[in-house]
């Protein structure tokens, strides 16, 4: 069944956003009164101490009567300088002005204006005050006023919590100046309230708060010219004191957020400098409290955003089910997993137990049913103690559907609970999301309307968090205002209008940053990391220094690596690049006549560490013909000496190398010299016995050489081996390296399920605590009933037992869990365990009266064992000592009988009266004397019987009188009516008796004239 709604009913904020609205500056403060019963002598009081210049809007929400005009507006014009005016649709608001709604209409506020809808006619309750309070914190936000007077029912209670949330301010009637408590009284119970005063002072106070900077000016900017490095000082102090009490860092929250929170407390205290403010909470530690209560105040109710539940049971719960189907022995264990759920900021548990409700619903329909584990976390250990509970205030589920309130909600004093089914469910625990670790292997997270209070770093920190916690394949749910931002690598969007993404796989890696929210443990200390060496200017310089000590020919400096990091002078006679892929590694650029030489040098130079001079020819070359041929004139060569000196740009640097190209400055005749042997080396002809020895050293020379080039060359394989070896370590490395990070994650799920556990183990001890209560405050009852209570399971086996049933029974603590047929109790009863049978069977009570062995008598009353959840599970006896009353109720039986025959052996005829003067009976010689039948006679009139002849408007005032005032009729004559010659003239005695029943009556017997002699009518007082 689906209840009537009224159309486009307000919501409330979705979030408390930190833009500005639009045209902020201009926005003044509006004040909404709401009142029903009694309202109109409360809006006179609030109207006559008001001031005309407050600079606020007021709008008055009355509950009119809908088929009647309303002079209301006219009524309150007497009572104020203000102008008030009757609301019409559309009518823009202007401060110090009053609006009165009229009848049979809702009323919101839009944009500065007031729109008006009619009421629909089947809305069961008038719900006025709430949709226009809560359209009241849309419109003006923290420059919103709501005050709810008297009134009956609960209309304006949720409002009250919207304009809160949304920054405003709070008022109620106190409930002994109201007419009507009901609506003060509901608005105070929610704790939303700041201030609760008679009409009178609600005035003063509204006064005085028009005055305020936080009323009289934008948010964003301060209430007063201050220092900007001294406010945020100011505020970095007041986090501090509210980490030191509630242990939650504030600091990287969303600041403006905070700061209207903090404004809002010192507009209530009348507080106008932030730094007396900071004053204050040094002064008064239960303020710290109430500022950190207001920070996290929430609005939340069951299944908000209903669209929002329709996405997860149409999108995200087959989702979540498909893959669960048990097919093999493997799917099976797979699918007894429970679906795992985690509500972060679930406040007050309203969004758990929904998510909690919609889900059980789902599952109804399903054919496999999986166990559910919802964890919900706040960081207010306040919200979730009223989670834990479950108990609602009947405003809080004004908006359940009538079907789900049956099924899941049970009735209480104040209010409705959770049935224990649901609640049963769903594990509560404080968590401080940015600080304690994250739940895993989780299929679903709710978080909605938590991340627009942080700053843009800690979002960035809790959704890979979320990430991490979410299985392959599992879902996120944000709030209206939310999303993901940039993090689209990690999620993607499944529902755009409610916020639903699904988990994607991703290599990024949770880093637990977790900041210690206790303050206790110390901080690791940074790890070091060493920056990638690479030349810089200090490098450079110290070359240069090299050089400048020694002398400045041309050369590089190179690293150990032979990559050339500079060039120094004109190195082209002996460096050129190389044809093919470019390169500045010295070998690959340098002469092939060099690079032997070149080679050496550096080697030798790296291994000692000291400087190398080695000498080396250079070919001379032709720019114009390129170098020579074989088949041209045969290129000159030029000796060339080689320095390498290795240097170090800082003590703990890496080690890099200079390397200088010097020409040889020998004279003409040594060149000449050396070409003229080298022409006689390579002559045709026989040469003589000194030209061969010449040409043999060089032999020898060029062998030498070749050898030391085939060293080079396995120093080079060697050197490869080396690096095979070395990129093998590296492979290790790396699978070291993934092994850590796996770890690492092992490490982190670890620490996951250790925080798990930890609120598993919190909520266990909880119920455990409870449990232990219970059982102590039911075993001291059962003590202390002096009742025989025996209850049994439901195989007839003893449950528990009262110490005085333990006699009747003969029962002894061992005898829980054994049959009752093996008990030989004392009852002279055969077939109990028949009835108890019969009663767990049919669920009808039993009830029999019974005697033990001794003769005492007992009420024996059986009646079904009733679980929690309407389950049966055993009977339970009962046996109601009825003894005495049973041997009373004989003694009251003999004597009525003892007096029955009295009675019926008198001769003279008696009736007994009521105090209506109704028959209730007469013996027998009344029968015999009147010829009238007992069934004619019993329970009718005095003054019916016969043919009227008790009609008698005297003898009807004597009995009258006689019972109030306990008097007597003796002798009172009755005359037989004319047509009955044959009956004597009547004398009557009448007199009050006692009853075992505590109610009196009369006695009245009835004597012929002539049987007795008569003095007379008498009548005398007792």
């Amino acid at each position: 069944m689906v209840r009537p709604q009224p159309p486009a009913r307000p919501q409330p904020p979705d979030d408390r956003t930190d833009q500005p609205m639009a045209g902020e500056a201009d926005r003044f403060p509006v004040v909404g009164v709401g009142a029903s019963a009694g309202g109109l002598e409360a809006f006179t009081q609030l109207l006559t101490h008001l001031p005309a210049d407050t600079g606020m809007a007021i709008v008055l929400v009355q509950h009119l009567d809908p088929t009647q005009g309303s002079l209301l507006s006219e009524i309150l014009a007497r009572t104020t300088p203000m102008p008030v005016q009757a609301i019409a649709d559309g009518m823009a608001i202007a401060p110090n002005q009053v609006y009165v709604i009229p009848p049979n209409h809702l009323l919101t506020l839009e944009g500065g204006r007031l729109r008006l809808q009619p009421r629909v006619a089947s809305q069961r309750i008038n719900k006025a005050i709430d949709g226009f309070f809560e359209s009241l914190a849309r419109d003006r936000g923290d420059k919103a006023i709501g005050v709810v007077l008297s009134g009956g029912d609960s209309d304006g209670t949720l409002g009250l919590e919207a304009i809160k949330a949304a920054g405003g301010i709070t008022f109620a009637q106190s409930e002994a100046s109201a007419q009507v408590r009901s609506m003060p009284h509901m608005a105070i119970a929610t704790g939303q309230v700041d201030f609760v005063l008679p009409p009178e002072e609600i005035a003063t106070t509204l006064a005085n708060l028009s005055r305020h900077p936080y009323v009289t000016s934008p948010v964003e900017e301060p209430p007063a010219p201050v220092d900007t490095v001294s406010e945020a000082e100011t505020l970095a102090a007041i986090y501090a004191l509210l980490k030191a009490t509630s242990r939650v860092d504030f600091s990287q929250y969303k600041p403006t957020t905070l700061r209207r929170r903090i404004l809002r407390r010192m507009a209530l205290h009348r507080i106008e400098e932030i730094d007396r403010y900071q004053q204050y909470l040094q002064e008064t530690p239960a303020e710290v409290q109430a500022l950190y209560q207001e920070i996290l105040i929430s609005v939340t109710s069951f299944f908000r955003d209903a669209g929002a539940f329709d996405s997860l049971k149409r999108e995200v719960f087959p989702a979540l089910l498909r893959d669960r189907q048990p097919v093999t022995p493997a799917d099976q264990r797979a699918a007894d997993l429970p679906l795992r759920i985690w509500v972060a900021g679930c406040s007050t548990g309203e969004e758990a137990y929904s998510i909690a409700i919609g889900l059980l619903e789902f599952l109804t329909h399903q054919p496999y049913q999986p166990p559910i584990q919802i964890f919900a976390t706040d960081v207010s250990e306040q919200a979730i103690e009223i989670a834990r509970l479950g108990i609602y205030l009947p405003t809080k589920v004004a908006d359940v559907a009538a079907d789900r309130l049956q099924r899941f909600f049970v009735p209480v004093e104040g209010g409705y609970q959770i049935s224990k089914p649901v609640r049963e469910l769903c594990v509560f625990a404080r968590q401080n999301l940015i600080s304690d670790p994250p739940f895993s292997r989780l299929d679903l997270i709710s978080c909605r309307n938590v991340l627009i209070y942080f700053g843009s770093a800690l979002q960035k920190k809790v959704l890979p968090m979320f990430h991490y916690g979410l299985k392959p394949g599992g879902f996120l749910m944000l709030g209206s205002s939310e999303t993901v931002g940039d993090l689209t690598e990690l999620f993607t969007l499944v529902d755009r209008q409610y916020k639903i993404y699904a988990k994607q796989s991703s290599a990024l890696r949770l880093n637990l940053d977790l900041g210690d929210s206790s303050g206790d443990r110390q901080p690791l200390p940074p790890v070091a990391i060493a920056p990638e060496p690479r030349p810089t200017l200090d490098l450079y310089s110290a070359a240069d220094q090299v050089v400048l000590g020694r002398y400045s020919p041309v050369g590089v400096v190179v690293n150990d690596q032979l990559d050339i990091l500079q060039f120094r002078g004109q190195t082209g006679a002996y460096l050129e690049p190389a044809p093919g892929r470019a390169s500045l590694n010295l070998l690959t650029m340098a002469q092939d006549s060099l690079r032997l030489d070149l080679r050496t040098a550096l080697y030798q130079a790296k291994q000692l560490g000291q400087p190398v001079h080695r000498t080396g020819w250079v070919q001379e070359r032709d720019r114009s013909r390129g170098w020579q041929g074989p088949d041209q004139e045969a290129p000159r060569r030029r000796p060339v000496h080689i320095q390498v000196l290795p240097f170090r740009p800082s003590d703990e640097g890496d080690i890099y190398f200079l390397v200088l190209f010097e020409e040889d400055d020998r004279d003409s005749a040594e060149a000449l010299t050396s070409d003229l042997a080298l022409t006689i080396a390579t002559a045709p002809v026989p040469l003589d016995p000194d030209q061969q020895n010449l040409y043999r050293l060089q032999q020898e020379l060029e062998a030498t050489k070749s050898h030391l080039q085939s060293i080079i060359e396995a120093q080079e394989s060697t050197n490869q081996d080396l690096r095979a070896a070395n990129e093998e370590i590296l492979s290790s490395n790396e699978e070291l390296q993934s092994t850590n990070e796996e770890l690492q994650t092992a490490k982190e799920e670890i620490q996951a399920t250790n925080e798990e556990l930890s609120t598993i183990n919190d909520e266990l001890y909880r119920r455990n605590a409870d449990t232990t209560r219970i059982s102590n405050d039911f075993q001291n009852l059962l003590g202390s009933i002096n009742i025989p209570i025996l209850m049994l399971e439901g195989d007839l086996s003893i449950r528990r037992f009262t110490p005085t049933a333990a006699t009747l029974f003969n029962l002894i603590p061992s005898d829980i869990g054994r049959p009752l047929s093996d008990i030989n109790h004392r009852l002279t009863i055969t077939d109990l365990e028949t009835q108890i049978l019969t009663v767990i069977t049919t669920l009808n009570q039993y009830s029999q009266e019974v005697q033990d062995h001794q003769g005492r008598w007992y009420d024996l009353r059986i009646r079904p064992y009733r679980t929690l959840d309407d389950r049966i599970d055993g009977a339970v006896l009962v046996l109601v000592d009825i003894d005495l009353l049973k041997r009373s109720s004989e003694e009251l039986r003999q004597a009525r009988d003892y007096a029955e025959a009295i009675v019926d052996m008198v001769r003279d005829p008696l009736i007994v009266l009521d105090a209506d003067l109704r028959v209730v009976r007469a013996n027998g010689q009344f029968y015999s004397t009147f010829q009238v039948l007992p069934q004619a006679t019993e329970g009718c009139l005095l003054f019916e019987l016969g043919n009227g002849q008790w009609s008698s408007p005297q003898l009807r005032s004597l009995l009258q009188d006689l019972l109030p005032r306990d008097s007597q009729i003796e002798n009172f004559r009755v005359a037989p009516p004319v047509d009955s010659p044959d009956l004597k003239t009547m004398q009557i005695n009448a007199r009050q008796i006692a009853t075992a029943t505590g109610q009196p009556m009369i006695l009245l017997t009835i004597q012929a004239e002539g049987d007795r002699p008569s003095p007379g009518q008498e009548r005398r007082p007792p």
